[in-house]
């Protein structure tokens, strides 16, 4: 049944396995870091832009990075799930890339990103999460397949072919048939 917005809704399981334990913890953090980001690149850029637009502009693109996994992790479901890897490899790919320059070439890093020095101001969380994500979502991926294949039926057998008839028994007083 579709929700309210048009999309196919997911099933109850579905948003409960992904916002369950490990997942609980990862939608708390993810969410507070979208927050916390959001807020310091809203000040950053609307007090101190022309310090460094780079670094600002950078901290408000982890927030909707931050944003858009904690939406995919908290809604749970195949299509929650491939937004929350999507988010993470973003994540991911943007820590190291902007940790690795923000250490070759500290001029272009005149202010810290969230993901500056590998998320160094922030305790490295911004490193550790993505792959504690990704981690997570691929778990999640193999509990499902795992209940895929047993509410699955037993593949059909090959139907078994007839036995051979056996020749027709001749009638008494006829001929026997011929031997070969």
């Amino acid at each position: 049944m579709p929700d309210r917005f048009g999309a196919p809704a997911a099933e109850p399981s579905d948003a409960a396995g992904s916002a369950r334990g490990p997942g609980r913890v990862l939608v708390a953090v993810y969410g507070t870091f979208a927050l916390a980001a959001g807020a310091r690149a809203a000040v950053q850029l609307a007090t101190r832009f022309d310090e460094a637009p780079v670094a600002y502009l950078l901290s408000a693109f982890s927030a909707v990075v931050y944003v858009v996994a904690t939406v995919g992790l908290a809604r749970g479901g195949r299509g929650g799930r491939r937004t929350a890897v999507v988010a993470c490899l973003v994540e991911l790919v943007g820590v190291l890339v902007v940790g690795t320059l923000s250490l070759a070439d500290r001029a272009a890093f005149p202010d810290a990103t969230v993901w500056s020095v590998y998320g160094q101001g922030y305790g490295f969380i911004p490193l550790a999460l993505p792959v504690l994500g990704l981690l997570w979502l691929r778990h999640l991926g193999e509990v499902e397949r795992d209940a895929a294949d047993q509410k699955s039926p037993p593949p059909p057998k090959s139907p078994k072919s007839p036995p051979p008839k056996s020749p027709p028994a001749s009638a008494p007083g006829s001929p026997p048939p011929p031997s070969s």
